[in-house]
C-alpha cells in the first residue's frame, strides 16, 4: 500500500522544499519561464524521466510534458500552469518571490495557491512513481503537464496539446490543479476579450461640433454592453450549479484624449464575455458591432475618416466535465462525492476539453487567495493535496504484482 500516515510524513515534507523553490522563480508571465522550466526538466531527469518541450513564438517561453510508467494505456494527466500574475501596486508584507512561514498554517508568496503548490505536491510524488513504474506496477502512466502564459489567455497549452497530439500520446484524462480547496470542479465559464478602438476626428475644444469625441462614442459603446450585461442578468439563462449562474460582461479599461481642451480622437477600451457552457459569446459581440455600425454612420456624417474596430484578444472556451470518464470516476471515489461545483472563473480544462480530453478541476488553496497581496496557502491544503494524490496512485496501480 501507498497511503501514508499523517505521522509519518516523511515524503511530504519534500513539497514545501519544491514549493519554496518554485516560488522563487518570477515567472510573471510577462517574463520567461525558462529558469522554472529548466529546474524542473533536470528535477525529472535525476530521475530518469524524459522530457518534451513546446516553446512560444519567440522561444523564451515554454511547455513541458513528462511521462512516468506504462505506454501500453492512455495516461492520466496531472496539469498545472508556471505563470503568475503580476505584484506591481500591490502591498506585500513579505517578499512576494520568497515563500515565507509567519507561523500561522499559512505559506506566503505570489503562486503559492495560484498553482505551485499543486505543481510542488505533484513533484513530491515523483521519485516513488517512478519506483513503483520500475517495479511494474503501474497500470496506468501518469504524465505531468506544466504551461505558460495561462493567466494572459490560455496561450501556452494549445501547443503543449498539439504536441501530445502530434506525438500520438493517449491521455485517458487531466486533472487540472487550480485552487479549489481540494473539492472537484466539473464546470466553469468560457472567457473571452476583445479591443475596441474609436477613431474620431480632433479638434479645439471651442469647436466641438467640428470634431468626432471618441470618448463620447465609446462610452455609448461601453453602455451598450452594460445594458447586455444587464438584460442577461434579469432575463437570460441562469444556472445554479455556478456561483455566478449567469452569463456576464464587463468593460475593464479604457484609455482616450490627450488634454482637457482637445475634441479627442482616439479612444480604445477592452470588454469582457464570461459565459456559460453552451452559450454563445458571438452573440454578444455582434449586438455591440451592430450598434457599432449605427454610431458610426453618425460620427461620418462629420467626419469621413471615422472609424470603430473591434478585435478579439482572447479567448478560452467553457468547461463542462465528461459523464462517466476515467478521471471523473476517480475524482468522485476519492472526494467520496458525486459531481461537483460550477465556478466563474477560467482554466485550462476548456481548452483540454475542447480537444476531447475529459477534465476534472481540482488541486490545494482557495481561488480567493489567488492574484491578491500576501497570496497564501494553507499547509492543511498542502497536506491535504500530497495525501490525496498519494490515494490515487493507490488506484493507479495494480491490484496485484504482475506475472
Amino acid at each position: 500500500m501507498y497511503r501514508i500516515c499523517l505521522q509519518d510524513r516523511a515524503m511530504s515534507s519534500s513539497y514545501l522544499s519544491l514549493l519554496r523553490t518554485l516560488v522563487a522563480f518570477d515567472t510573471t508571465s510577462r517574463h520567461s519561464n525558462m529558469e522554472l522550466i529548466d529546474w524542473v526538466q533536470q528535477y525529472l531527469a535525476d530521475h530518469g524521466i524524459a522530457c518534451r518541450r513546446t516553446l512560444n513564438d519567440e522561444g523564451n517561453k515554454a511547455n513541458l510534458f513528462a511521462r512516468i510508467g506504462t505506454e501500453d494505456q492512455p495516461l492520466l494527466l496531472l496539469s498545472g500552469h508556471t505563470d503568475v500574475v503580476p505584484v506591481d501596486g500591490q502591498a506585500w508584507s513579505t517578499p512576494p518571490f520568497q515563500l515565507t512561514d509567519k507561523g500561522d498554517g499559512r505559506w506566503y508568496g505570489r503562486g503559492a495557491a495560484d498553482m505551485k503548490g499543486f505543481i510542488a505536491c505533484v513533484l513530491a510524488h515523483v521519485p516513488h512513481w517512478v519506483e513503483l513504474a520500475g517495479q511494474g506496477r503501474l497500470r496506468q502512466g501518469i504524465g505531468i503537464a506544466l504551461s505558460y502564459d495561462e493567466e494572459v489567455g490560455c496561450l501556452g497549452v494549445p501547443r503543449l496539446i498539439d504536441g501530445l497530439l502530434q506525438d500520438q500520446v493517449a491521455v485517458a484524462g487531466c486533472i487540472i490543479g487550480e485552487p479549489t480547496s481540494m473539492r472537484p470542479v466539473i464546470a466553469h465559464k468560457g472567457i473571452a476579450h476583445y479591443h475596441c478602438h474609436v477613431q474620431g476626428r480632433a479638434a479645439h475644444s471651442s469647436l466641438t461640433p467640428q470634431g468626432v469625441n471618441a470618448i463620447e462614442y465609446a462610452a455609448r459603446l461601453i453602455t451598450h454592453v452594460r445594458r447586455l450585461a444587464d438584460t442577461e442578468a434579469s432575463f437570460g439563462h441562469h444556472q445554479p450549479l455556478y456561483d455566478v449562474p449567469f452569463t456576464t460582461l464587463q468593460t475593464g479599461t479604457i484609455h482616450g484624449g490627450t488634454a482637457n481642451n482637445i475634441v479627442p480622437k482616439d479612444c480604445e477600451f477592452t470588454f469582457e464575455c464570461r459565459w456559460l457552457p453552451g452559450d454563445d459569446p458571438q452573440r454578444f459581440v455582434d449586438s455591440v458591432r451592430d450598434y457599432a455600425d449605427k454610431l458610426l454612420l453618425e460620427m461620418r456624417q462629420v467626419a469621413s475618416e471615422a472609424d470603430i474596430s473591434i478585435v478579439p484578444r482572447v479567448y478560452c472556451p467553457a468547461f463542462e466535465a465528461t459523464p462517466d470518464s476515467e478521471v471523473l470516476h476517480y475524482v468522485e471515489k476519492l472526494c467520496a462525492c458525486h459531481g461537483g461545483d460550477g465556478v466563474a472563473y477560467t482554466t485550462e480544462a476548456g481548452v483540454f476539453h475542447a480537444a476531447g480530453i475529459p477534465c476534472v478541476v481540482l488541486g490545494p488553496g482557495s481561488i480567493e487567495q489567488a492574484h491578491r497581496p500576501d497570496e497564501f496557502i494553507e499547509e492543511s491544503q498542502l497536506a491535504a493535496c500530497f495525501d490525496w494524490l498519494a490515494r490515487l496512485t493507490e488506484e493507479l496501480c495494480r491490484t496485484q504484482d504482475p506475472a
